[in-house]
């Protein structure tokens, strides 16, 4: 089967990461016979957390060793480094039985995102073949999809809630991603919707909403306890309603 990739992105604070880390869960509920690989590409680095994985190395950390050696002089040990990246990719992969993770790590100076990025794109594109579904958690806002680090992206899932800026941003994406990333389906979630007559007011634009979530109180004990989303009931609103837009966009 050709390899799905969806990324999901929109402003910061919205639950990105929990609706990552949700997705992950299902797919290796839904497919425990297929390759799932998440990848955390926020350098906030919070998908970890939300999935139970303990993070030993970074992509960054990869990145950094090749730089520090041709920094040094040491060129044919760099060079050896970037023929074997892949080898040091998937060393560097955290395995947790149902679902590989890897993580980006942080830029390498303050506000610099382009070397992490650039690699970060090279990744995708290498590890691709190698996994039946990747789940990929974005930075905040609309950089990586302007510097058209995903690409390769099959299945954009946007979040929100229902704020003016928070919809803001992600009809700023969805037009983005059609000029520069072509995925084959965009969708949104709105997530934390305590009133939902409220979303009368809420304009998409030509994104298709794919399901609202109320607030779950139980996640929001798991953030407080540092619990990942397996401690979730699978009734849970949460994973009910991610459950709900991975069906109608088709990625399950």
């Amino acid at each position: 089967m050709q390899t799905k990739i969806i990324a999901v992105s929109g402003k910061g604070g919205v639950g990105k990461t929990t609706i990552s880390a949700a997705t992950v869960r299902i797919l290796t509920e839904q497919y425990p016979e297929k390759r799932i690989l998440a990848i955390d590409a926020d350098p906030a680095v919070g998908l970890s957390t939300a999935l139970g994985v303990n993070i030993v190395k970074t992509l960054d950390d990869i990145r950094k060793e090749i730089v520090e050696k041709t920094v040094s002089g040491e060129a044919r040990e760099a060079v050896d480094l970037l023929n074997e990246a892949r080898f040091h990719i998937f060393d560097a992969m955290a395995e947790n039985g149902s679902f590989a993770f890897l993580a980006i790590g942080r830029p390498e100076t303050a506000g610099c995102y382009c070397g992490v990025n650039a690699y970060l794109k090279e990744v995708i594109a290498a590890l691709a073949d190698e996994f039946d579904y990747v789940v990929i958690d974005g930075e905040a806002g609309i950089e990586q999809i302007n510097r058209r680090v995903m690409e390769k992206v099959t299945h954009l899932l946007l979040v929100s809630d229902q704020s003016k800026k928070g919809i803001s941003v992600l009809r700023t994406i969805r037009s983005l991603s059609s000029e520069l990333v072509h995925p084959d389906r965009t969708g949104a979630i709105l997530n934390r919707v305590a009133d939902q007559s409220l979303n009368a007011f809420v304009d998409l634009g030509d994104i298709e909403l794919l399901a609202t979530i109320p607030p779950d109180e139980e996640q929001l004990q798991n953030d407080v306890l540092g619990r990942s989303v397996f401690d979730l009931p699978s009734d849970s609103p949460l994973l009910c309603g991610v459950r709900e837009a991975l069906n109608t966009m088709q990625y399950i």
